[in-house]
């Protein structure tokens, strides 16, 4: 039970931390023409840093995905949420490992700026991930394939919204289904987001060139050059606020079940009969 209780506080604040991350990235995203702010994770980070208390909000923060890091390898490496050891489990598992990579290094560049006011390189997540990918033997096809991950995996997390598969792990209140609603927008957004992105980093490995690759910010530019691009900016801009919110609901109705240990302590057991 110890080890549950952890691992529920754990991933409580880390959807908490995720959660105030996206909407700063939103606020920065609708509210661009105003702050003069990238609407990406890491200038969210640095724009809350320049507030007062900045350094203590982005530490706990920084904290705070460090929980969400654990609880994502949870459900990767223990499969907490039982996914299962078939194909589409494992498929699922290294998405959720993949994840915890990512805001390993969000995490990181948090804790770095709120003690020691780090430098850092503001550059995009997905640009530096794609420079170092086209680094290696390969690298283009490499990116090609990346790419087409992210769009596998904005339509995965699309489908998750519509169909509501999301309510499996959620306890929702039936007489909240504003909530039910906006976990749907939020995650419709968050999906169209991840396949522009994936469409920009597959170009970039066509081109051989990692400054075509698109980040959030890239995501949104990309959409604003569209007809009606206003509408859709802002209401991809609006739907990742909603993702954000998704996150909070998280913290609140999330069914977090820990790994289960006892297959570790029992050998221990036997030994000491």
């Amino acid at each position: 039970m110890p080890s549950r209780f952890r691992f529920d506080v754990l991933a409580k604040a880390g959807y908490t931390a995720r959660g105030v991350v996206f909407l700063l990235v939103a606020g920065l995203a609708l509210f661009s023409g105003v702050t003069g702010g990238q609407p990406e994770m890491k200038s969210a980070l640095l724009t809350l840093l320049g507030q007062p208390f900045g350094r203590v909000w982005v530490g706990l923060i920084g904290v705070g995905l460090l929980g969400f890091v654990a609880w994502r390898l949870a459900q990767s490496l223990a499969d907490s949420d039982g996914h299962g050891s078939d194909r589409k489990g494992l498929t699922v598992r290294s998405a959720l490992f993949g994840s915890a990579a990512i805001y390993l290094g969000l995490a990181g560049y948090a804790l770095g700026h709120a003690l020691f006011f780090a430098g850092g390189d503001q550059e995009s997540g997905e640009k530096g991930l794609a420079e170092w990918i086209m680094s290696k033997p390969f690298g283009s096809y490499l990116a090609i394939a990346v790419g087409i991950g992210f769009i596998v995996g904005g339509v995965v997390t699309a489908y998750k919204g519509l169909t509501r598969k999301f309510e499996r792990y959620l306890r929702i209140p039936d007489r909240n289904r504003v909530l039910t609603l906006i976990c749907i927008y939020g995650l419709v957004a968050r999906g169209a987001v991840f396949v522009i992105i994936g469409i920009l980093f597959a170009y970039a490995g066509f081109r051989v060139d990692p400054e075509q690759a698109g980040s959030i910010s890239d995501a949104l530019e990309w959409l604003r050059q569209l007809p009606f691009g206003s509408i859709l900016y802002i209401a991809v801009a609006a739907g990742i606020a909603a993702f954000g919110i998704y996150n909070l609901v998280e913290a609140r109705y999330r069914v977090v079940r820990g790994p289960d240990l006892t297959a570790v302590k029992q050998p221990i057991s036997l030994q000491k009969i």
